[in-house]
C-alpha cells in the first residue's frame, strides 16, 4: 500500500511536471493540428477526388456531406493512429529531463523502488498521452459533426479502445527508447526522427495502394500499420455504409465497398492475403506484450546493475 502511495505521488509528480510547461503540451499539439490545417486547405481536394473515381467506376454519385465527412474520417485515422506513437516520444520528455538534470539522483537515494520509479514514468507517459489524443480527437469530431457525421456510436467506443491500444504501443516503444537517451540532443534527434519518419513506414499519410508490392508486403510486417488499420476501419465504416446506399444492386454495393475499404486501407493485404480485423488487433496487442515484456527486462537488468 505504502508503494503504491509513493507510485500514485511520482505519477502526479510526473504529470504534472509535463502540463507545468505550456510550450511541451503545445509543441505535443502542433504537429497533428498542422496535418489538420494542410489538409483542410489543400490536401482535401485530392482524397475527394479519388473516392468519387473509384465512385465513379460504379456509376455511383456521393453526397457532398459523405463526401466530406469521409475524406475528413480517413485523415483522423491517419492522424489519431500516428499522434498515439509520436506524442509518447513527445512526452517521455520528463524521463530523459530527470537524468539530464540529475533529477533521479535524488529520486533513487529516497526510499523508493527503482522498478516503481520506471513505472511510474510509464504510467504518466500513458496518462499525457492520451490527454493530447483525446483533445485532437475532440478537434476532429467537431470538424466531422460540421462536415458529415456519420460515424455510430459504437464505433466510436470502438475508436476510443483504437486509441487506447495506440498509445499502449508507442508509450512502450516510447519508453524501451528513450530508456539509452540522457541528453536533449539525442531526445530532440529522435523525437524528430520519429514524428518525421513514422507516419510513412505505417501507411498512414498515403494509401497502401499507391505503394509497390514489395513496399506493402515489408510495411505489413510493421506493427504500426494495424494500429492504422484498425483505426481505418471504425472511421470509415458508417461513411461507406451511406455511400453504398447509392447503389441498388446488393452486387453493385458489395463491390463498391471492397473497393473504397481497399482503396483507402480499410483492408489491409500482405502476400496477397486479406488481414482480418480480429487479427489486425491481436498483431498489435501480441507486438505490445512483446514491447512490455523488453521493458521489464530493461528494468530488472538495470536494477541489478545499480545494486
Amino acid at each position: 500500500m505504502l508503494e503504491c502511495k509513493k507510485m500514485i505521488s511520482l505519477i502526479s509528480r510526473n504529470t504534472k511536471c509535463y502540463f507545468k510547461n505550456k510550450f511541451t503540451f503545445f509543441t505535443s499539439l502542433i504537429t497533428p493540428l498542422i496535418l489538420f490545417v494542410l489538409f483542410a486547405t489543400f490536401l482535401k481536394n485530392i482524397y475527394i477526388e479519388s473516392f468519387e473515381s473509384i465512385a465513379a467506376e460504379f456509376e455511383i454519385t456521393i453526397g457532398k456531406r459523405a463526401l466530406n465527412g469521409v475524406t475528413g474520417a480517413w485523415l483522423m485515422s491517419s492522424i489519431l493512429s500516428v499522434s498515439s506513437v509520436t506524442v509518447a516520444f513527445c512526452s517521455n520528455i520528463i524521463m530523459v529531463e530527470d537524468k539530464m538534470n540529475a533529477s533521479i539522483n535524488d529520486i533513487n537515494v529516497s526510499p523508493i523502488k527503482r522498478t516503481t520509479v520506471a513505472v511510474s514514468y510509464f504510467i504518466s507517459n500513458f496518462f499525457v498521452t492520451f490527454i493530447v489524443i483525446v483533445t485532437i480527437m475532440l478537434i476532429g469530431h467537431i470538424y466531422l459533426a460540421c462536415v458529415g457525421w456519420y460515424i455510430p456510436v459504437s464505433d466510436v467506443f470502438m475508436i476510443l479502445f483504437d486509441c487506447i491500444c495506440g498509445i499502449l504501443f508507442g508509450t512502450l516503444l516510447a519508453g524501451i527508447v528513450e530508456s539509452f537517451i540522457s541528453s536533449q540532443g539525442g531526445i530532440s534527434a529522435v523525437s524528430t526522427l520519429v514524428s518525421s519518419m513514422y507516419g510513412f513506414i505505417c501507411g498512414a499519410y498515403m494509401p497502401f495502394s499507391q505503394f509497390s508490392e514489395g513496399l506493402r508486403n515489408f510495411l505489413g510486417l510493421l506493427p504500426g500499420t494495424y494500429g492504422v488499420g484498425i483505426m481505418r476501419n471504425h472511421y470509415m465504416n458508417g461513411y461507406i455504409d451511406e455511400i453504398v446506399k447509392g447503389a441498388t444492386d446488393p452486387t453493385v454495393a458489395d463491390n463498391l465497398s471492397k473497393g473504397l475499404k481497399d482503396g483507402f486501407d480499410a483492408n489491409l493485404y500482405v502476400f496477397g492475403n486479406r488481414i482480418p480485423l480480429g487479427a489486425m488487433y491481436g498483431i498489435l496487442l501480441g507486438s505490445c506484450a512483446v514491447l512490455l515484456a523488453v521493458y521489464i527486462v530493461i528494468i530488472i537488468l538495470r536494477n541489478k546493475n545499480k545494486k
